[in-house]
């Protein structure tokens, strides 16, 4: 019957809408986010890493500090996943 699938059809409108809508927000933050990407990349290996790292490892630093950044695992997952998630939307 023409109801049922004019129903269905705009239950599917309704998702698609709003699955773009997600999207779009999601590359806008995404572009947004290549600055932090590249002062991270920049920052990870600098002088002013390894001098942050070593007053770490001296416990310089206050003890509740943050220090994520101070391990190279930690911005080099990062920085790999921005790199993975720029070649996956490339490639589509």
């Amino acid at each position: 019957m023409n109801i049922d699938r004019i129903t269905e059809m705009e239950g599917r409108l309704e998702r698609l809408k709003v699955a773009v809508e997600q999207l779009n927000s999601a590359l806008d933050a995404f572009a947004e986010a290549k600055t932090e990407y590249i002062a991270l990349d920049q920052y990870l290996g600098s002088a002013g890493w390894h001098c942050d790292r070593a007053d770490d490892e001296a416990g310089l630093l206050p003890a509740d500090l943050k220090r994520g950044v101070l391990s190279e695992d930690g911005i080099w997952n990062a920085l790999e996943e921005y790199r993975a998630l720029e070649e996956r939307l490339k490639g589509e």
